[in-house]
């Protein structure tokens, strides 16, 4: 069972991420009507999205590193530090200059294009990830 859970989380991560980013959140802005309103819970979606995919991405590292010491596995770990750095530089970074431009009328369009890259590219990563990880051993020969 343990051989399969790096699978399982990769499974949960880019799921995770399809289901908030590509459903709820755009949901939320369709049935509450008033981005005042459902802005900031879509906030609170993304922020619990960032923190599940570094816990995720946290406990890949330590499952893939022990069991697959390969070039193959390295590649597949610099996509897990690649979509929890997106992650972080989205929860700190984009996610604040969000915040500040709607306080003061900055702009706001761009710092949600650039969020909504960032997410993109953790879905992106999370979904290599998760194709590495259900190859099958005849796959990568």
């Amino acid at each position: 069972m343990l051989q399969r859970l790096p699978l399982m989380l990769a499974a949960l991560w880019w799921g995770g991420i399809s289901a908030l980013s590509f459903l709820a959140v755009p949901l939320l802005f369709a049935q509450l009507g008033n981005p005042a309103v459902a802005g900031p819970v879509a906030a609170k979606v993304f922020s619990l999205q960032c923190w599940a995919g570094v816990v995720i991405g946290g406990l890949l590292l330590v499952l893939i590193k022990r069991d697959k010491p390969t070039p193959e596995a390295f590649n597949t770990l610099g996509l897990v530090c690649l979509a929890m750095l997106l992650a972080l530089v989205q929860e700190f970074g984009v996610a604040q200059k969000i915040v500040t431009a709607r306080a003061s009328g900055g702009d706001l369009r761009l710092w949600h294009g650039v969020g909504s890259l960032m997410v993109l590219g953790q879905w992106l990563c999370a979904g290599a990830i998760l194709w590495r990880l259900s190859r099958q051993p005849s796959d990568t020969q």
